[in-house]
């Protein structure tokens, strides 16, 4: 359907911002593409010609490192991926893959920056977005570096149901090999965390399903590291 964006339900902020003929352009050159767990949504070293908009479903941002690949973060809906090549490097610098079952909209990297152009308000939220992931980042290197894997996980658990499914109850996303790729430790060392908080009662675990059942134990040790 033509001009689909405007009656998009998952619209951006940043889309908000935009006059009907702009969003027509916007609409014109964007594909909405379904994607399935372990689909790639962007390829670290290929020439990136789309920004990514992550509508539904969650990602996570990987980056191949001398050693090993290092999983950055998770990503939720509503936000723009490949934000970067936008303004700097045609380059991605990092890889993208599904870990929810997703749908994404790729828009033509050419329509993006002429829109960033002409639309001061426009450019003014992917400016806001850009800094809020860039402290989003900074923050997290602080807590891998500085907190226990109990402070660790009750971080990641927290995360999960406040900001991921605003909900007490969720099923992980992601292996306990990958959650201790995400926050610097070991498999054995997650899978002992969370087998102590669901014997004290924080958690009930079953599998990947999570009920946080002591919030204000998990928050006291979030906080306390």
């Amino acid at each position: 359907m033509k001009n689909e964006c405007e009656f998009c339900s998952f619209k951006s902020k940043a889309a908000l911002m935009l006059s009907d003929g702009e969003i027509g352009r916007l609409s014109d050159n964007c594909a909405l593409v379904k994607l399935n767990k372990g689909d790639t949504v962007i390829k670290q070293g290929a020439f990136s010609t789309n920004v990514v908009y992550l509508r539904s479903g969650l990602a996570k941002i990987h980056i191949s490192g001398p050693y090993y690949e290092q999983i950055v973060r998770i990503v939720k809906p509503p936000s723009y991926l490949a934000l970067p090549t936008t303004f700097g490097d045609k380059i991605n610098q990092y890889s993208v893959t599904v870990i929810e079952k997703a749908e994404v909209c790729f828009i033509d990297m050419i329509i993006f920056r002429y829109l960033l152009s002409i639309n001061p308000s426009f450019s003014y939220e992917i400016m806001i977005e850009l800094c809020r992931n860039e402290l989003e980042v900074f923050y997290r290197c602080a807590n891998r570096t500085q907190k226990q894997i109990r402070g660790k996980i009750a971080d990641l658990l927290l995360e999960m149901s406040d900001q991921i499914y605003h909900s007490s109850l969720f099923s992980l996303p992601v292996s306990q090999s990958e959650i201790g790729n995400l926050i610097d430790a070991s498999r054995e060392s997650v899978s002992r965390v969370l087998t102590e908080f669901n014997k004290e009662g924080i958690i009930n675990m079953k599998g990947k399903r999570i009920e946080i059942e002591n919030r204000n134990t998990l928050l006291l040790i979030s906080s306390n590291g």
